[in-house]
């Protein structure tokens, strides 16, 4: 266990009283056992980073960081003075393998991105897998990411996703991206440039139809956060009508109504005639039927229990 999180350690000549009781868990004078730190950063607001993640960055012997001129206003916000260096796409190559050999020499190094957690469409997948490769302590320092913000914020459902990284640049392989999910289960979450969105949700429009629900998270936790959510098409529309679109973007796209001919036909036929038919073709029993027409239409059980109760009580298919 690092000695970042190590319990107390127990004095049994005290009658097993903790050797350094009254001081708080995970103490600042504790020193971070020798390894690699992936500390999570904000991404906006400055008040979004635990207290952990700060007591790394003061601990660490070196932090090394995707812009260390971007790091420093984090670094000076909090007066954390520990030495930064740059690690980025560009010398990835060289600078994990100079690392490394740090980590090897006991060093404590902090790895940081602009914003977020390392490795999530961000420099660190390549210092991440040399250090473990060499049998070295790696440590992740949870705290703010953009994608799980604007997924749980954005009200579609978030009982199975799925988090590709950026769309493609390129049209042509945008599209071939979206004709991939046209019937997925999941809701997808793309990080998207801004002026590029207008494009991509265009081709949203194109390929998965003008009534996919999507959800733009723009500039989420910043000043400016906004969320536009419904239909593709009308989210098209309210974009085409700016000047311009700035920010960091996270979109989301709904689950495919309709995943399969057999839900076509099922979405046809009302919601308790849907369950008899699976409950006889599938020889489950009520509530199990339920709980799948439920997921096919894209609502909760419970929803689903309360419209067949609604539409019975009217006296009409439901």
């Amino acid at each position: 266990m690092p000695d970042d999180v190590r319990l107390p350690a127990m004095n049994e000549a005290a009658g097993g009283r903790a050797a350094n009781a009254g001081m708080p868990q995970n103490s600042s004078l504790e020193r971070l056992a020798p390894g690699l730190y992936l500390v999570a950063t904000p991404i906006g607001n400055l008040e979004d980073i635990t207290l952990r993640a700060l007591r790394v960055l003061k601990q660490a012997d070196l932090i090394a960081c995707e812009d260390t001129r971007h790091t420093q206003k984090l670094l000076n916000h909090y007066g954390i003075t520990t030495r930064t260096v740059s690690y980025h796409e560009h010398n990835e190559a060289t600078r994990a393998a100079e690392l490394v050999k740090q980590l090897q020499q006991g060093a404590r190094v902090a790895l940081v991105t602009d914003a977020g957690m390392p490795g999530i469409s961000d420099p660190g997948y390549r210092l991440i897998t040399l250090a473990i490769e060499n049998g070295l302590l790696v440590v992740p320092i949870p705290g703010a990411s953009a994608f799980l913000s604007a997924l749980v914020a954005s009200g579609l459902p978030i009982d199975s996703f799925r988090f590709s990284g950026f769309l493609p640049a390129k049209r042509g392989e945008r599209r071939v991206a979206l004709e991939a999910i046209k019937s997925s289960s999941y809701t997808q979450v793309f990080y998207e440039a801004p002026h590029r969105i207008a494009d991509s949700l265009t081709d949203v429009v194109e390929v998965l139809g003008v009534g996919r629900h999507v959800v733009i998270a723009r500039e989420v936790t910043k000043v400016h956060e906004e969320f536009l959510r419904g239909p593709a098409g009308e989210v098209l529309e309210i974009l085409k009508a700016r000047d311009s679109v700035k920010g960091e973007i996270t979109l989301l796209i709904g689950k495919a109504e309709q995943a399969d001919a057999q839900t076509v036909v099922g979405m046809r036929l009302s919601l308790r005639q849907r369950m008899e038919q699976i409950m006889a073709q599938d020889k489950v029993d009520e509530k199990t039927a339920l709980k799948k027409v439920a997921k096919e239409r894209g609502v909760s059980k419970s929803e689903a229990y309360r419209e067949m109760h609604r539409g019975e009580r009217n006296g009409k298919p439901c």
